[in-house]
């Protein structure tokens, strides 16, 4: 997704259209992804779909999939979080992988662990049949524009 695309959906903290926002990412589409609100608390769904699979022998979903899905979701959390005048744009990253994705459905969650004027420190878990059990982690620094016509 483009910044101007970005800037033409309503991005205002919690009145943020985030099903809008999610249905302009094109590879969020190809991914299925879904979002549930639950008070300001965001989960997002990975739908489950054969084109996932990387390891068809296990079958196991590809690395890059789950990774990605962590990073969409930790980009949606921080722009859920606050008003940004951009996409917040990846400085690091990395993925702990902790246990094979199975061909079901995923969920993650992103947890802002620190944001500065620039840069925002974010952690984003998934899981599958259970939450305490997640089958990967990212831990990323963004950077990020805040915005300032609001006041």
């Amino acid at each position: 997704m483009s910044n101007k695309a970005f800037a033409d959906i309503e991005l205002k903290g919690e009145a943020t259209n985030i099903e809008a926002l999610l249905a302009a990412i094109p590879y969020a589409g190809h991914l299925g992804m879904e979002v549930e609100r639950q008070g300001r608390e965001l989960t997002f769904i990975m739908r489950f779909a054969a084109h996932l699979i990387g390891n068809p022998r296990l079958p196991a979903l590809h690395g890059g999939v789950i990774g990605s899905f962590l990073e969409t979701t930790a980009i949606l959390g921080l722009i859920w979080d606050a008003p940004l005048q951009q996409l917040p744009k990846p400085v690091d990253i990395s993925i702990d992988f902790l246990r094979s994705g199975k061909p079901v459905d995923t969920f993650a969650r992103a947890l802002i662990t620190k944001r500065g004027r620039r840069v925002a420190n974010v952690r984003a878990e998934a899981w599958q049949e259970e939450r305490m059990r997640p089958i990967a982690a990212l831990h990323g620094h963004f950077l990020i524009a805040p915005d300032t016509t609001t006041s």
